[in-house]
């Protein structure tokens, strides 16, 4: 990579090992044996920039996935950036509304989406004046991959500059419409170098990949730190806790949310045996239960790091690589080299240390701002240029961060955003429905539920189980409540505000014994 080159994929590119032969990914849930090399991945994301290229389309351009979980979807990523245009990954579980949305905010000029898929798909992506739709599958099929076997496979990787646009993260807003952060190269490379050695990358490392690939910590934390060490992955489509249990031995690294770590904790086979070659187990995306922390480290011998992150900014904290015995259950630890953090309360003043307060940041890895959404962007920034998270937490004098809520209702569950107002607004379209609230509460799995309460209209009998099965077929199901309870009416404060704290504290044991 020249100095003048700030391309993601020259800097990951650089990072390959000499042996291009030597494997770079293996397949742990294929059928049959099957590994790709790194000279595959250099030649495969070749093909597919020269595809992109071939298509006369505009600087920068946004190319869309909504793609199942492959290898050659971290080809895709990996092309898009190498040709120099903007990835937009989608979460495989939304349903065409949610689609429609993307499609029209964005404005692709390539949407790639799943064979199942694209009647609906290329039907939403045309209307919306999008010129090229192909399909992409995860067993290697798929229009695109036929348009690109006939490209070359060598491509000078087109220049950037740190601030050029990389990649929009869609999240969503409390009023039930996403917002696209938009990340540069220069966001997304000081990050990966800065948990390179937080982390201790090495190339001798082994990552077992068992995320998905639509969102920040997946494509962001976990491929491009084992690219940028020219790392082998251990691939799997999707996660199966007694097949990662069983590579265990072979690998040094492990990345999940919260919920990984309870199911692998259900695996009768893991013990510390098992895990006796591992060096680093990191989860974040929601937060870690104490129980499962200690439940993790006397099973295991290992002290899971935990960490802080977001779309908008990637990671932001983390607890110590070393010492291990250092990292702190409940924490996600100080803040990274060239991140600046800080606390303040309502009042817009500094939170004293160890007092609460709305955390902010800013550095060289925070987001620009929203896609096409000015004013939401100067509204998440302060006048001196610090990023509010919309976290609540509290930052003790080492510099130690807890965070202890969420404003704006925020739901995490199973490492997955949920906005309830996007969820209470189809419920209350629903027949024999007046209202209804949206909630998060504990879950020993994913660590937070959804659920919803729900109230009737005069003279209407609704069941929430049936609520439950409509919703599936219209949302997302992370997005769909895992209970419904049916009430009277919702309790409210004198300005008529619903007082969801209420309700969180009433339903609060729906899923953990109190």
């Amino acid at each position: 990579m020249t100095m003048s080159d700030q391309n993601l994929f020259s800097a990951l590119r650089a990072a390959f090992p000499e042996d291009l032969d030597s494997i770079a990914i293996d397949c742990g849930d294929s059928p049959h044996p099957l590994a790709y090399t790194w000279r595959d991945l250099d030649r495969g994301t070749a093909m597919l920039a020269n595809l992109l290229a071939s298509l006369e389309l505009p600087p920068a351009s946004r190319v869309l996935m909504h793609v199942d979980k492959s290898v050659e979807a971290l080809m895709l990523h990996l092309a898009v950036l190498r040709a120099g245009h903007v990835v937009v990954p989608l979460n495989i579980a939304y349903q065409a509304a949610e689609i429609e949305y993307f499609i029209g905010d964005a404005e692709p000029a390539v949407v790639v989406c799943t064979p199942r898929h694209f009647g609906w798909t290329s039907r939403l992506a045309f209307q919306a004046g999008t010129q090229h739709v192909y399909t992409l599958g995860d067993d290697r099929s798929g229009t695109l991959l036929d348009r690109a076997a006939f490209q070359p496979d060598t491509q000078h990787p087109v220049r950037r500059d740190a601030g050029d646009l990389a990649a929009i993260v869609y999240t969503s807003g409390t009023t039930g419409r996403s917002k696209g952060a938009m990340l540069s190269h220069g966001n997304l490379l000081s990050n990966a170098r800065v948990l390179h050695e937080a982390w201790a990358w090495q190339r001798d490392d082994v990552l077992i990949h068992a995320l998905p690939i639509f969102h920040v910590h997946g494509l962001f934390v976990a491929s491009h730190g084992a690219l940028l060490a020219g790392a082998r992955m251990i691939w799997f489509s999707r996660f199966d806790a007694a097949a990662v249990v069983e590579r265990l031995p072979e690998a040094t690294v492990f990345m999940g949310v919260p919920t990984l770590y309870v199911r692998m904790l259900h695996e009768p086979a893991l013990d510390r045996e098992r895990c006796a070659n591992m060096r680093l187990f990191v989860s974040g995306s929601a937060p870690l239960l104490v129980d499962t922390f200690r439940a993790w480290r006397n099973r295991t011998g290992h002290v899971i790091l935990e960490r802080y992150g977001m779309s908008e900014t990637v990671m932001l904290t983390s607890n110590p690589y070393r010492p291990e015995d250092e990292r702190r259950a409940g924490t996600v630890g100080p803040a990274l080299p060239g991140v600046e953090l800080r606390a303040r309360g309502e009042d817009g003043e500094p939170a004293p240390a160890g007092e609460i307060g709305g955390i902010e940041v800013r550095g060289p890895n925070v987001f620009s701002g929203y896609w096409r959404m000015p004013e939401k962007t100067a509204e998440e920034f302060t006048a001196d240029g610090w990023f509010k998270t919309g976290d609540v937490g509290r930052i003790d004098a080492d510099g130690w961060v807890t965070i202890v809520g969420r404003s704006k209702d925020l739901v995490i569950t199973g490492g997955f955003n949920v906005y309830p107002a996007e969820v209470e607004a189809l419920i209350d379209d629903l027949p024999g429905v007046v209202e209804s609230a949206v909630v998060g509460v504990p879950h020993p799995d994913f660590g937070e539920a959804v659920v919803a309460v729900v109230v009737p209209q005069p003279g209407a009998t609704l069941d929430g189980e049936a609520l439950v099965a409509t919703l599936k077929d219209r949302i997302a199901h992370f997005k769909v409540p895992k209970k419904v309870f049916i009430e009277h009416e919702l309790p409210r404060n004198t300005m008529g505000k619903v007082q969801k704290n209420l309700l969180r504290d009433r339903y609060r044991t729906s899923f953990i014994a109190d």
